[in-house]
């Protein structure tokens, strides 16, 4: 039920992650909203609810007044062990409240984070927190960075990942008060840390896991979104402008199109909440069918990794 365009292109989206990846999936919602669009998608089981968080509601309040709501039935249905891991593309702070309230938190982790894949010069950096928390304290930002380890271990294939943090500058004094603070904790964490890096150096693949409040995180993850569809956006506006740009247009539009496939948002579908005590992953609230279906893979890689398992292990 959440997102801009729930619930059709989130019932599309699921039907493609049955086809594409041997995944059953259930979907939860209100009957009279689902259940009609479920006629032609005989694949996908159903489990009512009877309330829905709107985006504008306050998450954590909204989850205590709604134990019906979509997302409270989903973490329940974990928590029971009757699904793998949910996904949602509402309210990124009720997504979180049910997950904390229902599923509860990893012992060793005082706030779970969301993490981001960011494409960079030679591959994918990871960078979490992107907005699940906005203040922070220094150990905060420590079991970040063993929950994006074992992140990248589990989900991305890499052994011994680098672990930076994202600061102003590269030198060990740069950055504000909790960058400092966190930057000789990070040296003795045992983790393969590199120090901090700019905006500049992540984009260049510069570290594995990038490190930063949820505040900045959020910041930095947006105006990198927003960036890639700038550039598109100019691109199709300022080429049909002559004919040397159509015909030029023509020539490079596959690789365009590459392009825009390693920049676009939706192929990387949804964050994990690291540290959760289950697979939960949160979409992008715009999120379409193409988008919906790779958040169901992302969760189906976070289960098939022991994701959870992981992090429990590189927490204690």
């Amino acid at each position: 039920m959440g997102g801009d365009l729930a619930p059709v292109q989130i019932v599309e989206g699921a039907a493609l992650a049955v086809r594409d990846l041997d995944v059953e999936v259930v979907m939860v919602g209100l009957p009279d909203a689902v259940l009609p669009l479920l006629e032609r998608h005989t694949e996908l089981r159903f489990v009512p609810a009877t309330q829905v968080v709107g985006m504008e509601e306050h998450p954590a309040n909204a989850i205590r007044a709604k134990s019906d709501s979509s997302m409270s039935v989903c973490a329940r249905l974990v928590k029971d062990g009757e699904v793998d891991a949910w996904v949602s593309a509402g309210n990124s702070g009720a997504a979180l409240a049910a997950s904390l309230f229902i599923l509860g938190r990893i012992r060793g982790v005082d706030r779970p984070a969301l993490g981001s894949m960011v494409p960079t010069a030679n591959g994918f950096t990871y960078l979490l927190d992107v907005g699940a928390n906005v203040d922070c304290k220094a150990q905060f930002l420590v079991q970040f960075a063993q929950m994006g380890a074992a992140y990248a271990q589990g989900l991305l294939g890499l052994e011994n990942p680098r672990i930076a943090l994202l600061s102003n500058g590269e030198e060990p004094g740069k950055g504000d008060h909790l960058v400092r603070e966190v930057y000789p904790r990070l040296e003795r964490s045992g983790l393969n840390f590199v120090g901090n890096v700019e905006a500049k150096e992540m984009l260049a693949g510069a570290a594995d896991v990038v490190v930063a409040d949820g505040f900045l995180g959020n910041v930095a993850i947006k105006m990198a979104e927003a960036t890639a569809e700038y550039i598109f956006r100019t691109l199709r506006e300022e080429i049909p402008k002559s004919m040397v740009g159509k015909l030029g247009g023509l020539l490079i539009r596959p690789r365009v199109r590459a392009m825009r496939s390693r920049l676009d948002w939706r192929e990387y579908g949804g964050a994990p909440l690291l540290g959760v005590d289950g697979v939960a992953v949160v979409a992008h609230g715009r999120s379409d069918a193409l988008a919906i279906r790779n958040a169901i893979r992302v969760a189906k890689q976070s289960v098939d990794a022991g994701l959870v398992a992981r992090i429990r292990e590189a927490v204690t």
